[in-house]
């Protein structure tokens, strides 16, 4: 099956995500900005990677605005993120993008990055600091919240090739 990955990446994990499943499936593997350009007629799958961003993958209103002219295409949507893969609000977090209508059109999937201060922007890297600094502020912290401050005060990768099995999968069947 002529697959294409579209990926928007600002610090390297959903390009990395893109690039394995690119790569396992002999896919096509382009950049959200070549991929606009770019007619996509003649692919039979479709998969778009944005990064997770206060609850909203990155630029999923392309690909969302396109989801009726590629009625005849398998479509696939993952997001990459600093959570980890076991929590309980990602399902969640991942359906509010989508409409139920467009539920139905497209498999949606989550792969965990991490976070990469070095290749933030100055923007985004203040922002993540005041983040930080009110979660620490709040008198009684719950265990997640412990949690996430911990893990989000610094750089780290928690990807793995082996989270793009399920997106395998769903192209397979």
């Amino acid at each position: 099956m002529k697959t294409i990955v579209i990926y928007n990446s600002k610090t390297g994990f959903t390009k990395r995500y893109a690039q394995w499943i690119a790569e396992e499936t002999g896919a096509d593997c382009l950049e959200l900005s070549a991929a606009k350009k770019k007619d996509l007629s003649a692919y039979k799958a479709i998969i778009f990677g944005g990064w997770a961003r206060a609850g909203s993958i990155s630029k999923i209103s392309w690909f969302k605005e396109n989801i009726d002219k590629w009625a005849d295409k398998k479509l696939i949507a993952f997001c990459v993120g600093g959570s980890p893969i076991d929590n309980p609000e990602l399902d969640r977090a991942l359906k509010q993008n989508f409409s139920v209508s467009e539920q139905n059109k497209v498999k949606i999937f989550y792969c965990p990055g991490g976070f990469n201060y070095e290749k933030m922007s100055a923007p985004s890297k203040l922002m993540m600091k005041m983040f930080i600094k009110t979660l620490k502020a709040k008198k009684d912290k719950t265990e997640a919240e412990q949690v996430m401050i911990k893990m989000i005060s610094s750089s780290y990768d928690i990807s793995d090739k082996k989270y793009i099995e399920p997106i395998l999968q769903c192209l397979k069947n």
